[in-house]
Protein backbone atom coordinates (compact mmCIF):
# COMPACT_ATOMS: atom_id res chain seq x y z
CA UNK A 1 0.00 0.00 0.00
CA UNK A 2 2.79 2.45 0.98
CA UNK A 3 5.84 2.65 -1.27
CA UNK A 4 8.02 4.75 1.04
CA UNK A 5 8.06 6.40 4.47
CA UNK A 6 9.92 9.55 5.54
CA UNK A 7 10.28 11.79 8.58
CA UNK A 8 11.48 15.33 7.84
CA UNK A 9 12.73 18.00 10.20
CA UNK A 10 11.37 21.54 10.17
CA UNK A 11 14.12 22.56 7.73
CA UNK A 12 13.46 19.65 5.40
CA UNK A 13 16.30 17.37 6.50
CA UNK A 14 15.53 13.67 6.17
CA UNK A 15 15.66 12.11 9.65
CA UNK A 16 14.16 8.70 8.81
CA UNK A 17 13.62 7.08 5.42
CA UNK A 18 12.42 3.64 4.42
CA UNK A 19 11.64 2.48 0.87
CA UNK A 20 9.36 -0.56 0.94
CA UNK A 21 9.03 -1.18 -2.81
CA UNK A 22 10.73 -0.49 -6.08
CA UNK A 23 9.62 2.52 -8.06
CA UNK A 24 11.03 5.36 -5.98
CA UNK A 25 14.47 6.37 -4.76
CA UNK A 26 15.50 8.08 -1.56
CA UNK A 27 16.15 11.22 -3.61
CA UNK A 28 12.37 11.61 -4.00
CA UNK A 29 12.53 13.32 -0.61
CA UNK A 30 13.90 16.39 -2.41
CA UNK A 31 10.61 16.67 -4.30
CA UNK A 32 8.59 16.83 -1.09
CA UNK A 33 10.99 19.31 0.50
CA UNK A 34 10.78 21.67 -2.48
CA UNK A 35 7.08 21.27 -3.28
CA UNK A 36 5.67 21.25 0.27
CA UNK A 37 8.09 22.19 3.06
CA UNK A 38 9.62 25.13 1.20
CA UNK A 39 6.28 26.25 -0.22
CA UNK A 40 4.32 28.11 2.46
CA UNK A 41 1.26 28.32 0.21
CA UNK A 42 0.69 24.54 0.26
CA UNK A 43 -2.02 23.60 2.74
CA UNK A 44 -3.31 20.28 1.39
CA UNK A 45 -2.12 17.10 3.17
CA UNK A 46 -1.97 15.33 -0.21
CA UNK A 47 0.36 16.21 -3.09
CA UNK A 48 0.11 14.28 -6.36
CA UNK A 49 2.74 14.63 -9.07
CA UNK A 50 2.12 12.30 -11.98
CA UNK A 51 1.67 8.80 -10.58
CA UNK A 52 3.34 9.62 -7.25
CA UNK A 53 1.37 10.85 -4.24
CA UNK A 54 2.74 12.30 -1.00
CA UNK A 55 0.45 12.09 2.06
CA UNK A 56 1.68 13.80 5.21
CA UNK A 57 0.75 14.64 8.78
CA UNK A 58 2.48 16.92 11.31
CA UNK A 59 3.76 16.30 14.82
CA UNK A 60 5.09 19.55 16.19
CA UNK A 61 7.80 20.69 13.77
CA UNK A 62 8.17 17.25 12.14
CA UNK A 63 6.70 16.09 8.84
CA UNK A 64 5.65 12.43 8.71
CA UNK A 65 5.20 11.41 5.07
CA UNK A 66 3.95 8.35 3.20
CA UNK A 67 4.74 8.02 -0.51
CA UNK A 68 2.68 5.82 -2.81
CA UNK A 69 2.65 5.12 -6.53
CA UNK A 70 -0.62 3.18 -6.55
CA UNK A 71 -4.26 4.19 -6.32
CA UNK A 72 -4.75 3.65 -2.58
CA UNK A 73 -7.45 4.75 -0.17
CA UNK A 74 -6.08 7.98 1.32
CA UNK A 75 -8.07 7.54 4.54
CA UNK A 76 -6.35 4.20 5.18
CA UNK A 77 -2.94 5.78 4.66
CA UNK A 78 -3.70 8.63 7.07
CA UNK A 79 -5.09 6.17 9.61
CA UNK A 80 -1.85 4.16 9.38
CA UNK A 81 0.28 7.29 9.81
CA UNK A 82 -1.63 8.41 12.91
CA UNK A 83 -1.52 4.89 14.37
CA UNK A 84 2.23 4.71 13.83
CA UNK A 85 2.66 8.16 15.38
CA UNK A 86 0.77 7.07 18.52
CA UNK A 87 2.67 3.76 18.48
CA UNK A 88 5.94 5.69 18.42
CA UNK A 89 4.83 8.06 21.20
CA UNK A 90 3.80 5.17 23.42
CA UNK A 91 7.12 3.41 22.89
CA UNK A 92 9.13 6.57 23.57
CA UNK A 93 7.01 7.33 26.67
CA UNK A 94 5.77 10.59 25.16
CA UNK A 95 2.20 11.63 26.15
CA UNK A 96 -0.25 11.44 23.25
CA UNK A 97 -1.10 15.13 23.66
CA UNK A 98 2.57 16.09 23.23
CA UNK A 99 4.56 16.32 20.01
CA UNK A 100 7.62 14.32 19.05
CA UNK A 101 10.68 16.56 18.80
CA UNK A 102 13.59 16.35 16.39
CA UNK A 103 15.95 15.39 19.23
CA UNK A 104 13.70 12.42 20.09
CA UNK A 105 14.02 11.10 16.54
CA UNK A 106 17.79 11.61 16.38
CA UNK A 107 18.39 9.86 19.70
CA UNK A 108 16.10 6.95 18.84
CA UNK A 109 16.51 6.56 15.08
CA UNK A 110 17.64 2.92 15.43
CA UNK A 111 14.58 2.12 17.51
CA UNK A 112 12.33 3.92 15.03
CA UNK A 113 13.64 1.75 12.19
CA UNK A 114 12.87 -1.37 14.24
CA UNK A 115 9.36 -0.09 14.95
CA UNK A 116 8.90 0.69 11.24
CA UNK A 117 9.82 -2.88 10.31
CA UNK A 118 7.28 -4.21 12.81
CA UNK A 119 4.53 -1.76 11.85
CA UNK A 120 4.80 -2.16 8.05
CA UNK A 121 5.47 -5.28 6.00
CA UNK A 122 6.24 -4.48 2.36
CA UNK A 123 4.29 -1.26 2.87
CA UNK A 124 1.21 -2.90 4.38
CA UNK A 125 0.26 -1.92 7.96
CA UNK A 126 0.72 -4.66 10.55
CA UNK A 127 0.12 -4.94 14.28
CA UNK A 128 1.06 -1.82 16.24
CA UNK A 129 0.39 -3.34 19.66
CA UNK A 130 2.76 -1.92 22.26
CA UNK A 131 2.78 -4.90 24.64
CA UNK A 132 3.78 -7.40 21.96
CA UNK A 133 6.35 -5.10 20.34
CA UNK A 134 8.19 -4.61 23.62
CA UNK A 135 9.02 -8.31 23.77
CA UNK A 136 10.87 -8.62 20.48
CA UNK A 137 12.44 -5.18 20.02
CA UNK A 138 15.81 -5.12 21.76
CA UNK A 139 16.44 -1.35 21.58
CA UNK A 140 15.29 0.75 24.50
CA UNK A 141 14.07 4.36 24.21
CA UNK A 142 16.53 7.15 25.00
CA UNK A 143 15.19 10.24 26.72
CA UNK A 144 16.37 13.77 26.00
CA UNK A 145 18.27 15.80 27.13
CA UNK A 146 20.26 13.24 29.12
CA UNK A 147 20.25 10.09 27.03
CA UNK A 148 20.57 6.94 29.08
CA UNK A 149 20.34 3.44 27.74
CA UNK A 150 18.54 1.13 30.11
CA UNK A 151 20.31 -2.11 30.90
CA UNK A 152 18.65 -5.02 29.18
CA UNK A 153 19.45 -8.63 28.57
CA UNK A 154 19.53 -8.97 24.81
CA UNK A 155 19.74 -12.77 24.70
CA UNK A 156 16.67 -13.12 26.94
CA UNK A 157 14.74 -10.56 24.88
CA UNK A 158 15.64 -12.34 21.68
CA UNK A 159 14.60 -15.66 23.11
CA UNK A 160 11.26 -14.30 24.32
CA UNK A 161 10.71 -12.54 21.01
CA UNK A 162 11.28 -15.74 19.05
CA UNK A 163 8.84 -17.66 21.19
CA UNK A 164 6.16 -14.99 20.95
CA UNK A 165 6.58 -14.29 17.24
CA UNK A 166 6.16 -17.99 16.40
CA UNK A 167 3.27 -18.60 18.80
CA UNK A 168 -0.44 -18.46 18.03
CA UNK A 169 -0.91 -15.50 20.40
CA UNK A 170 1.69 -12.85 19.56
CA UNK A 171 -0.45 -10.16 21.24
CA UNK A 172 0.21 -11.56 24.73
CA UNK A 173 3.58 -12.06 26.36
CA UNK A 174 4.59 -14.99 28.49
CA UNK A 175 5.26 -15.03 32.21
CA UNK A 176 2.75 -12.31 33.14
CA UNK A 177 1.96 -12.29 36.86
CA UNK A 178 -0.38 -10.27 39.08
CA UNK A 179 -1.18 -10.50 42.76
CA UNK A 180 -4.89 -10.19 41.95
CA UNK A 181 -6.57 -11.19 38.70
CA UNK A 182 -8.90 -8.40 37.57
CA UNK A 183 -10.98 -7.72 34.45
CA UNK A 184 -12.61 -4.35 33.75
CA UNK A 185 -15.22 -4.32 31.00
CA UNK A 186 -16.77 -1.04 29.81
CA UNK A 187 -19.59 -0.82 27.27
CA UNK A 188 -19.41 2.59 25.57
CA UNK A 189 -22.31 3.75 23.39
CA UNK A 190 -23.04 6.90 21.37
CA UNK A 191 -26.74 7.33 20.68
CA UNK A 192 -27.71 9.30 17.58
CA UNK A 193 -31.16 10.73 16.90
CA UNK A 194 -32.84 12.98 14.38
CA UNK A 195 -36.48 13.75 15.18
CA UNK A 196 -38.84 15.67 12.92
CA UNK A 197 -41.01 18.59 13.96
CA UNK A 198 -44.08 16.33 14.26
CA UNK A 199 -42.29 14.01 16.69
CA UNK A 200 -41.54 11.15 14.31
CA UNK A 201 -38.08 9.59 14.36
CA UNK A 202 -36.23 10.14 11.09
CA UNK A 203 -33.03 8.42 12.16
CA UNK A 204 -31.85 6.65 15.30
CA UNK A 205 -28.93 4.32 15.85
CA UNK A 206 -26.26 3.45 18.37
CA UNK A 207 -22.54 3.12 17.71
CA UNK A 208 -20.79 1.26 20.48
CA UNK A 209 -17.63 -0.51 21.46
CA UNK A 210 -16.54 -2.74 24.32
CA UNK A 211 -13.32 -1.71 26.02
CA UNK A 212 -11.47 -4.12 28.28
CA UNK A 213 -8.64 -3.77 30.76
CA UNK A 214 -7.12 -7.02 31.95
CA UNK A 215 -4.68 -7.74 34.77
CA UNK A 216 -4.50 -11.52 34.48
CA UNK A 217 -1.77 -13.98 35.38
CA UNK A 218 -0.55 -16.57 32.91
CA UNK A 219 -2.39 -17.43 29.71
CA UNK A 220 -6.11 -17.42 30.59
CA UNK A 221 -9.00 -17.99 28.19
CA UNK A 222 -12.07 -15.75 28.35
CA UNK A 223 -15.56 -16.64 27.19
CA UNK A 224 -17.86 -13.73 26.64
CA UNK A 225 -21.60 -13.65 25.92
CA UNK A 226 -24.07 -10.89 25.06
CA UNK A 227 -27.82 -10.79 24.65
CA UNK A 228 -27.46 -10.70 20.89
CA UNK A 229 -30.52 -12.36 19.33
CA UNK A 230 -28.52 -15.25 17.90
CA UNK A 231 -26.44 -15.67 21.03
CA UNK A 232 -29.53 -16.18 23.19
CA UNK A 233 -30.77 -18.99 20.98
CA UNK A 234 -27.77 -21.18 21.77
CA UNK A 235 -26.83 -19.87 25.21
CA UNK A 236 -30.11 -19.52 27.04
CA UNK A 237 -28.64 -21.50 29.94
CA UNK A 238 -25.18 -19.92 29.86
CA UNK A 239 -23.38 -19.03 33.06
CA UNK A 240 -24.73 -15.85 34.59
CA UNK A 241 -22.27 -13.05 35.26
CA UNK A 242 -23.19 -10.41 37.79
CA UNK A 243 -26.92 -10.77 37.12
CA UNK A 244 -27.89 -8.65 40.13
CA UNK A 245 -25.73 -5.79 38.87
CA UNK A 246 -27.09 -6.11 35.36
CA UNK A 247 -30.72 -6.12 36.47
CA UNK A 248 -30.18 -2.78 38.18
CA UNK A 249 -27.99 -1.24 35.51
CA UNK A 250 -30.01 -1.61 32.35
CA UNK A 251 -33.53 -0.58 31.35
CA UNK A 252 -36.29 -3.17 31.29
CA UNK A 253 -36.52 -2.75 27.53
CA UNK A 254 -33.04 -4.24 27.28
CA UNK A 255 -34.05 -7.54 28.88
CA UNK A 256 -34.73 -9.10 25.47
CA UNK A 257 -32.38 -9.81 22.62
CA UNK A 258 -30.78 -7.10 20.53
CA UNK A 259 -29.66 -7.17 16.93
CA UNK A 260 -26.10 -6.01 16.29
CA UNK A 261 -24.63 -4.98 12.96
CA UNK A 262 -21.12 -4.30 11.62
CA UNK A 263 -19.45 -6.20 14.45
CA UNK A 264 -15.65 -5.93 14.41
CA UNK A 265 -13.48 -7.91 16.81
CA UNK A 266 -9.96 -7.61 18.16
CA UNK A 267 -7.45 -9.98 16.58
CA UNK A 268 -7.34 -12.00 19.81
CA UNK A 269 -10.93 -13.22 19.32
CA UNK A 270 -11.27 -16.78 18.04
CA UNK A 271 -14.02 -16.65 15.42
CA UNK A 272 -13.59 -20.24 14.23
CA UNK A 273 -16.73 -21.51 15.98
CA UNK A 274 -18.45 -18.16 16.42
CA UNK A 275 -21.22 -18.82 13.87
CA UNK A 276 -22.19 -22.12 15.50
CA UNK A 277 -21.63 -21.37 19.20
CA UNK A 278 -22.24 -17.59 19.19
CA UNK A 279 -19.77 -17.23 22.05
CA UNK A 280 -16.78 -14.91 21.90
CA UNK A 281 -13.64 -16.78 22.96
CA UNK A 282 -10.29 -15.09 23.33
CA UNK A 283 -6.98 -14.98 25.16
CA UNK A 284 -6.79 -11.28 26.01
CA UNK A 285 -3.80 -8.96 25.62
CA UNK A 286 -2.37 -7.54 28.81
CA UNK A 287 -3.72 -4.09 29.65
CA UNK A 288 -6.20 -1.93 27.73
CA UNK A 289 -7.68 -2.93 24.37
CA UNK A 290 -10.91 -2.67 22.38
CA UNK A 291 -12.57 -6.08 22.29
CA UNK A 292 -15.22 -5.27 19.69
CA UNK A 293 -17.23 -2.51 18.05
CA UNK A 294 -20.80 -2.68 16.79
CA UNK A 295 -23.82 -0.78 15.53
CA UNK A 296 -27.48 -1.14 16.53
CA UNK A 297 -30.43 0.35 14.64
CA UNK A 298 -33.47 -1.44 16.08
CA UNK A 299 -35.39 -0.86 19.33
CA UNK A 300 -33.17 1.96 20.53
CA UNK A 301 -33.75 3.05 24.14
CA UNK A 302 -33.84 6.84 23.91
CA UNK A 303 -32.83 8.37 27.26
CA UNK A 304 -34.51 11.76 26.68
CA UNK A 305 -37.65 13.05 24.99
CA UNK A 306 -37.72 16.72 23.96
CA UNK A 307 -40.96 18.45 22.96
CA UNK A 308 -40.35 21.92 21.49
CA UNK A 309 -42.88 24.51 20.37
CA UNK A 310 -41.49 27.57 18.60
CA UNK A 311 -43.90 30.34 17.58
CA UNK A 312 -43.18 33.51 15.62
CA UNK A 313 -44.81 36.59 17.14
CA UNK A 314 -44.60 38.84 14.12
CA UNK A 315 -41.39 39.56 12.24
CA UNK A 316 -39.18 40.36 15.21
CA UNK A 317 -40.23 38.16 18.13
CA UNK A 318 -40.09 34.41 18.74
CA UNK A 319 -41.58 32.44 21.62
CA UNK A 320 -40.10 29.11 22.81
CA UNK A 321 -41.83 26.44 24.90
CA UNK A 322 -39.66 23.34 25.47
CA UNK A 323 -40.21 20.33 27.70
CA UNK A 324 -37.47 17.76 28.32
CA UNK A 325 -38.23 14.45 30.00
CA UNK A 326 -35.84 11.70 31.07
CA UNK A 327 -36.97 8.20 30.07
CA UNK A 328 -34.49 6.17 32.12
CA UNK A 329 -35.18 4.76 35.64
CA UNK A 330 -35.28 7.21 38.53
CA UNK A 331 -32.42 5.44 40.32
CA UNK A 332 -30.08 6.66 37.57
CA UNK A 333 -29.03 10.19 36.67
CA UNK A 334 -27.41 11.87 33.69
CA UNK A 335 -24.56 14.36 33.99
CA UNK A 336 -23.48 17.38 31.95
CA UNK A 337 -26.86 17.64 30.21
CA UNK A 338 -26.85 20.58 27.83
CA UNK A 339 -29.40 21.79 25.27
CA UNK A 340 -28.37 24.17 22.51
CA UNK A 341 -31.43 26.11 21.38
CA UNK A 342 -30.84 28.13 18.19
CA UNK A 343 -32.13 31.69 17.93
CA UNK A 344 -32.33 33.92 14.83
CA UNK A 345 -29.23 35.96 13.94
CA UNK A 346 -29.55 39.49 15.23
CA UNK A 347 -31.22 38.50 18.50
CA UNK A 348 -30.43 41.14 21.11
CA UNK A 349 -32.97 40.63 23.90
CA UNK A 350 -34.05 37.43 25.65
CA UNK A 351 -36.48 36.72 28.47
CA UNK A 352 -35.96 33.18 29.82
CA UNK A 353 -37.73 31.14 32.50
CA UNK A 354 -36.81 27.56 33.47
CA UNK A 355 -38.16 25.12 36.05
CA UNK A 356 -34.63 23.87 36.75
CA UNK A 357 -31.09 24.15 35.47
CA UNK A 358 -29.20 27.20 34.28
CA UNK A 359 -29.68 29.08 31.02
CA UNK A 360 -27.41 31.46 29.16
CA UNK A 361 -27.75 33.45 25.95
CA UNK A 362 -24.74 33.05 23.65
CA UNK A 363 -24.99 35.82 21.03
CA UNK A 364 -21.74 34.81 19.31
CA UNK A 365 -23.26 31.36 18.62
CA UNK A 366 -26.84 32.57 18.01
CA UNK A 367 -28.13 30.13 20.60
CA UNK A 368 -29.34 29.70 24.17
CA UNK A 369 -27.68 27.08 26.36
CA UNK A 370 -29.77 25.25 28.95
CA UNK A 371 -27.61 23.17 31.28
CA UNK A 372 -28.10 20.63 34.07
CA UNK A 373 -25.24 19.34 36.16
CA UNK A 374 -27.41 16.41 37.19
CA UNK A 375 -30.66 15.18 35.62
CA UNK A 376 -32.40 12.36 37.50
CA UNK A 377 -34.44 9.67 35.82
CA UNK A 378 -38.17 9.88 35.18
CA UNK A 379 -38.15 13.67 35.62
CA UNK A 380 -39.50 16.54 33.54
CA UNK A 381 -38.40 20.15 33.24
CA UNK A 382 -39.70 23.06 31.19
CA UNK A 383 -38.16 26.02 29.41
CA UNK A 384 -39.89 29.14 28.13
CA UNK A 385 -38.35 32.13 26.45
CA UNK A 386 -39.22 35.12 24.35
CA UNK A 387 -36.55 36.60 22.15
CA UNK A 388 -36.54 39.89 20.28
CA UNK A 389 -34.41 41.02 17.36
CA UNK A 390 -32.32 44.15 17.63
CA UNK A 391 -34.06 47.53 17.52
CA UNK A 392 -31.79 48.53 14.65
CA UNK A 393 -33.26 45.79 12.49
CA UNK A 394 -36.77 46.89 13.31
CA UNK A 395 -35.93 50.50 12.47
CA UNK A 396 -34.31 49.30 9.26
CA UNK A 397 -37.50 47.53 8.26
CA UNK A 398 -39.66 50.51 9.18
CA UNK A 399 -37.54 52.96 7.18
CA UNK A 400 -36.97 50.67 4.23
CA UNK A 401 -37.00 52.63 1.00
CA UNK A 402 -36.08 56.14 2.22
CA UNK A 403 -32.32 55.55 1.89
CA UNK A 404 -31.46 56.48 5.48
CA UNK A 405 -30.40 52.96 6.43
CA UNK A 406 -28.78 51.70 3.25
CA UNK A 407 -25.60 50.60 5.03
CA UNK A 408 -27.54 48.66 7.65
CA UNK A 409 -29.89 47.07 5.13
CA UNK A 410 -26.94 45.82 3.13
CA UNK A 411 -25.18 44.34 6.17
CA UNK A 412 -25.27 40.57 6.81
CA UNK A 413 -27.13 40.96 10.09
CA UNK A 414 -29.92 42.89 8.41
CA UNK A 415 -30.22 40.30 5.67
CA UNK A 416 -30.38 37.50 8.23
CA UNK A 417 -32.92 39.10 10.49
CA UNK A 418 -35.11 41.08 8.11
CA UNK A 419 -37.76 38.38 8.18
CA UNK A 420 -38.10 35.36 10.45
CA UNK A 421 -39.66 33.45 7.57
CA UNK A 422 -36.22 33.21 5.98
CA UNK A 423 -34.63 31.76 9.13
CA UNK A 424 -33.42 28.20 8.50
CA UNK A 425 -34.33 27.00 12.03
CA UNK A 426 -31.36 24.77 12.90
CA UNK A 427 -32.36 21.81 15.10
CA UNK A 428 -32.10 21.77 18.88
CA UNK A 429 -29.13 19.65 19.94
CA UNK A 430 -28.63 17.72 23.18
CA UNK A 431 -25.47 16.44 24.85
CA UNK A 432 -25.26 14.28 27.98
CA UNK A 433 -23.47 11.47 29.77
CA UNK A 434 -25.32 8.57 31.38
CA UNK A 435 -23.75 5.75 33.40
CA UNK A 436 -25.17 2.24 33.80
CA UNK A 437 -27.60 2.61 30.90
CA UNK A 438 -27.49 0.76 27.59
CA UNK A 439 -29.21 2.63 24.76
CA UNK A 440 -28.99 -0.37 22.43
CA UNK A 441 -30.23 -2.77 25.11
CA UNK A 442 -26.95 -4.67 25.01
CA UNK A 443 -26.27 -6.68 28.16
CA UNK A 444 -23.22 -8.65 29.26
CA UNK A 445 -24.76 -12.03 30.05
CA UNK A 446 -21.62 -13.79 31.19
CA UNK A 447 -17.85 -13.53 31.28
CA UNK A 448 -15.86 -16.60 32.27
CA UNK A 449 -12.11 -16.62 32.81
CA UNK A 450 -10.33 -19.98 33.03
CA UNK A 451 -6.76 -21.24 32.94
CA UNK A 452 -6.01 -24.86 32.09
CA UNK A 453 -2.83 -24.66 34.17
CA UNK A 454 -4.69 -23.54 37.30
CA UNK A 455 -7.99 -25.09 38.38
CA UNK A 456 -8.35 -22.58 41.23
CA UNK A 457 -8.08 -19.52 38.99
CA UNK A 458 -10.03 -16.66 40.61
CA UNK A 459 -10.88 -13.40 38.90
CA UNK A 460 -12.49 -10.15 40.05
CA UNK A 461 -14.76 -8.78 37.30
CA UNK A 462 -16.15 -5.29 36.85
CA UNK A 463 -18.76 -4.23 34.28
CA UNK A 464 -19.83 -0.69 33.47
CA UNK A 465 -22.20 0.80 30.88
CA UNK A 466 -21.59 4.36 29.65
CA UNK A 467 -23.89 6.12 27.17
CA UNK A 468 -23.52 9.59 25.74
CA UNK A 469 -25.03 11.68 22.98
CA UNK A 470 -23.58 11.48 19.52
CA UNK A 471 -25.71 13.61 17.20
CA UNK A 472 -28.95 14.08 19.16
CA UNK A 473 -31.08 16.62 17.28
CA UNK A 474 -34.74 17.65 17.32
CA UNK A 475 -36.37 19.75 14.64
CA UNK A 476 -39.28 22.14 15.30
Amino acid sequence: MITGFFIFSQKGDVLVSRVFREGIKRSISDVFRIQVISNVDVRSPVLTLGSTSFLHIRSGQLWIVAVTRSNVDASLVFESLYKFLNFLKNYLNIPLNKSIQEIDVKLNFTLIYELLDEAFDFGYPQSMDLSSAQNYIASQPIKAPQPTLKNSSVPDLTSDATKQATSDIPWRGRGIKYRKNEVYLDVYEDVNLLMSADGSILRSYVEGHIQMKTHLTGMPECKFGLNDSLMLDSNSNGGAFNEKLNSKSIPKAAAGAVSLENCKFHQCVDLQNYDSERVIKFIPPDGDFELMSYRAVENINLPFKISPTVTSLGKFKVEYQIVIRSLFPNKLFATDVSLRIPVPPGTMKTSIQTSSGKSKFLPEESSIQWKFNKFVGNAEHSFSAEIELSQALQNSANTNGNGSNIALRNSPIADAGSNLLTWSKPPISLSFGLNMFSCSGLVVRFLKVTDTANNKYKTIKWVKYLSKAGSYEIRY
